[in-house]
């Protein structure tokens, strides 16, 4: 599964329609004293109320294929169905220009859901340009619905294609990842005429964020977490990493003349808030398989019998490439980490996500056993700040940065019939970024090999990204014993072109898999 912007994905032609939705007649919001998140209260300060495109360079999405016949009937009933279990998509805000924005409920049966036909928009290329363009034009966190759905009938075939797309504070990487099996759930019961599942595991987001609030509000600058995080900012003076080689001679980062940047916290999004000759340029966005699943195999095989998991290896051939590409002894970024503390929130719509620092220093010789060791003790010691909201941390630290270097790694594995969302065209989608000094690594252990998405500035010169990830690869290799030999099904060098949008990255999107379901392990 790739995480890839909407018009990386080959949409087949056909009629397309939106569904939103709205207040049933006579229905109303209800005042509701559970608060935000911490980071949806930031995500809500810095976007612009009058901003005619609040959705771009935010919005995050899903889209694949239904196995089943059209029926715009029983796909209302579905789209119904989904925003009454989940009180998340139920929820909106007041305004946003206030210390703490309050939060606002509709009950399950408030919902309705209207259907917008979109006659003349049937081609491949113009869906792709319509939805884009709408998506970023009526997503926001400020305006409900903050989530849109999709589909396409394709008459020739009998079926369709979805899209789910949604703000940020409705949605993050694993629900992007779990949706597509609730919606082609959801539809079979509809299908068949039979209720809606019910299982604990759909807890509430609003019961989430008074968990998050009240965690958060018990940190104190004495706490290991604050202190871990302190240490982190201490390596860079205070602000939050960068991607070294993406910043200037000066060791400043390439902004905007006139601008600024808003980064939406571990979703991998970022928007431009101020102006600027750069602010019209998209960020480098790439997606590619850099291992087959044979060579994989291998080098899971080789660092299984030193003891380690993949995720250590991935994460220490990243350090390795840092250094042999660009001559930097440390790799420090944030990694995003999902937090659904309790099995009650594993099947929820939502925003559960927190950052933890990640700061990695091998030993010159870069042995590789004794890098592996390395990395899963910094790995291990990161847990430390599992826990504790990356955002209420800064606040005591007096840091006012946002993330600008990111790396998630999922092995896909652990996603619940993974190889049937594969068959579906399942993909996770992010919007075109235009921040002019994010860079963002999704990594995923995929079905079919090892992929990586990644999006940086576009005054990074490609061809300095794509030596990294020939290093990155190479590393990878090693592992298994080779020097780049074996199976080169693999894309890992050459140009930046984008491969073509066949079946082809939670979702961020690789996300991580929430401790609840598969206990983090290095």
């Amino acid at each position: 599964m790739d995480y890839t912007h909407l018009s990386e994905f080959a949409v087949r032609p056909g009629a397309l329609t939106l569904w939103r939705a709205e207040l049933a007649p006579g229905a109303a919001w209800t005042a509701d004293a559970r608060p935000l998140t911490s980071v949806h209260v930031r995500h809500c300060r810095e976007t612009d109320a009058a901003d005619p495109r609040p959705g771009r360079g935010r919005w995050i999405g899903t889209i694949f294929e239904m196995d089943a016949p059209f029926h715009p009937a029983h796909w209302r009933e579905t789209a119904r169905r989904w925003h009454a279990r989940h009180e998340g998509l139920r929820t909106t805000v007041t305004r946003h220009d206030v210390p703490e924005p309050e939060r606002l409920v509709c009950a399950a049966a408030d919902v309705a859901v209207t259907a917008e036909p979109i006659p003349g928009v049937t081609g491949s290329g113009a869906i792709n340009e319509y939805l884009s363009a709408t998506l970023e034009s009526r997503l926001s966190p400020l305006r409900w619905p903050h989530c849109l759905l999709a589909t396409v009938e394709h008459a020739d075939t009998g079926d369709f294609t979805v899209l789910v797309a949604a703000d940020h504070s409705v949605l993050d990487a694993y629900s992007q990842a779990i949706v597509i099996l609730e919606l082609r759930a959801l539809y079979a019961e509809v299908t068949r005429g039979e209720p809606p599942r019910e299982s604990p595991t759909f807890g509430s987001a609003a019961d989430f964020a008074q968990w998050e609030r009240d965690t958060a509000a018990a940190l104190t600058p004495d706490c290991e977490a604050v202190r871990y995080w302190q240490r982190f900012l201490d390596g860079s003076g205070g602000m939050l990493p960068r991607f070294e080689p993406a910043i200037t001679a000066e060791g400043k980062a390439t902004v905007i003349a006139g601008g600024a940047t808003g980064s939406v916290a571990c979703g991998g999004t970022g928007a431009v808030v101020g102006g600027g000759e750069l602010a019209a340029l998209p960020q480098t966005s790439v997606s590619r398989k850099l291992l087959s699943l044979g060579e994989l195999e291998q080098v899971e095989r080789a660092v299984s019998e030193r003891g380690h998991r993949l995720s250590v290896a991935v994460f220490t051939a990243l350090a390795i490439a840092y250094r042999r590409a660009f001559g930097y002894i440390s790799l420090r970024a944030i990694m995003p980490i999902a937090t659904r503390p309790d099995l009650r929130w594993l099947e929820s719509m939502g925003w559960f996500v927190n950052v933890v620092p990640l700061d990695l220093t091998l030993a010159p010789d870069l042995d590789l056993d004794s890098a592996l060791e390395s990395t899963r003790t910094v790995l291990r010691r990161s847990r430390t700040a599992n826990d504790a909201t990356w955002t209420r941390v800064l606040e005591l630290l007096n840091c006012t940065d946002h993330p600008r270097f990111g790396i998630s790694f999922l092995d896909i594995r652990a996603l619940p019939d993974h190889e049937l969302v594969e068959s579906l065209r399942g993909h996770t989608l992010r919007a075109e970024s235009y921040a002019p000094d994010e860079v963002f690594f999704w990594i995923v252990r995929a079905t079919d090999g090892l992929r990586l998405s990644t999006r940086f500035p576009a005054t990074f010169p490609e061809v300095e990204m794509d030596r990294f990830l020939a290093e990155f690869t190479r590393a990878m290799r090693e592992f298994a014993g080779e020097q780049g030999g074996g199976d080169r099904t693999a894309d890992t060098r050459g140009s930046f072109a984008l491969p073509s949008a066949a079946p082809d990255r939670v979702a961020e999107s690789a996300p991580q898999a929430p401790r609840a379901l598969t206990p983090a392990r290095v």
